[in-house]
């Protein structure tokens, strides 16, 4: 069931068990279970405290994940409710996913069908985001949340950018967690495109069939080794402008072969192996776009996608403590009338 922004009341659960059991803590501050004293469902509320506002302000990362999820709603990103100020913070109030996907790949052996359910989702929700010019920056496992349903919803849009095609236009190369960041981003690419989430987007799915991360580097140069010792080392041929980018001239292989892709990503899956090596390429301009990969053979061939509810069941969620929870929120109902306060609206995501 939808739930509609701007509602009037949202009550806080701060009982002993909940404060023993937060959702999870990110850069900039806490998110936790809460309930909506009108529908009597839940929300999860992403508590965000400003440190040095005089000097910083509100932190860029914050502002970019409320402009871009007030601009969108799909099916497969997870829905923003409503924002509100509580003293020197504020609250962001989104709809309630108990799980994520790498809870799922870590707990389940996942089938064909099953990786393909969810794998259409994560397309489908970054198809959109790519025809509205977002890069996400930031896709894995933990960012991809699952719904009580089991839909599959893209998260966390913290390092989300505006993009244009036609623009040539300078980004920072310091995104996406290691083992999902692609090779123009470890060689400190400044200018790339949203194809810097389609190699994400196909670690993903690799992670989904073998149960394992692909790349899972210890620092950035072993992230380089791993790739480069699986995938061969590139020439101007297969990769051309690499040489031009910042970090290339400071960091050298020996040159290495390919590993055969069906040794990296073992599947019984048929054309899994295939599909995956769609997202895998050096060369970013040649990487298959979420749209295209949506209408690939791969999703037309025995087995075929699951529907939701075939999936497995949501995995316990992970527990988590943290130390002096209780000085984030005060312990007690809390009710935060959120009606007087104007809707947000913004043109586009801010650009830096």
């Amino acid at each position: 069931m939808k739930v509609e922004r701007n509602n009037k009341f949202l009550q806080v659960l701060l009982t002993r068990t909940l404060t023993r059991h937060p959702l999870g803590e990110g850069a900039h501050g806490i998110v936790l279970k809460a309930q909506n004293t009108q529908s009597g469902g839940y929300v999860a509320l992403k508590k965000v405290t400003l440190k040095k506002v005089n000097e910083e302000g509100i932190p860029l990362s914050v502002i970019r994940e409320i402009k871009a999820l007030q601009c969108i709603e799909h099916e497969n990103i997870v829905y923003l409710i409503d924002v509100f100020p509580q003293g020197l913070s504020f609250v962001m109030v989104f709809e309630f996913m108990p799980s994520n996907l790498w809870e799922y790949v870590d707990s389940y052996k996942l089938s064909g069908a099953e990786t393909k359910c969810l794998s259409l989702m994560l397309l489908e929700g970054l198809k959109y985001l790519h025809e509205n010019h977002i890069m996400h920056r930031d896709l894995k496992p933990a960012n991809l949340l699952i719904s009580e349903n089991r839909v599959l919803k893209i998260g966390d849009f913290g390092l989300c950018r505006l993009f244009f095609p036609d623009e040539r236009v300078s980004y920072s190369h310091q995104v996406a967690t290691r083992w999902y960041r692609s090779p123009e981003l470890l060689y400190g690419a400044r200018y790339y495109t949203e194809s810097v989430d389609l190699w994400a987007a196909g670690c993903i799915i690799a992670e989904m069939l073998k149960g394992l991360p692909i790349f899972p580097g210890e620092n950035d140069i072993d992230q380089l080794y791993k790739v480069i010792s699986s995938l061969g080392t590139p020439d101007e041929t297969i990769w051309p402008g690499r040489t031009e980018l910042p970090d290339y001239n400071k960091i050298s292989f020996v040159a290495m072969e390919a590993i055969p892709l069906d040794q990296l990503v073992p599947s019984d899956v048929p054309l899994a192996t295939a599909f995956v090596s769609k997202f895998l390429l050096y060369d970013a301009s040649k990487r298959i776009s979420a749209e295209d990969a949506l209408d690939d053979i791969f999703f037309q061939t025995e087995p075929l996608a699951c529907e939701c509810e075939h999936l497995p069941p949501l995995p316990p969620p992970k527990q988590m403590h943290f130390d002096n929870f209780d000085s984030h929120f005060q312990e007690g109902h809390h009710s935060f009338d959120t009606s007087s306060r104007p809707p947000s609206t913004v043109d586009s995501v801010t650009s830096y």
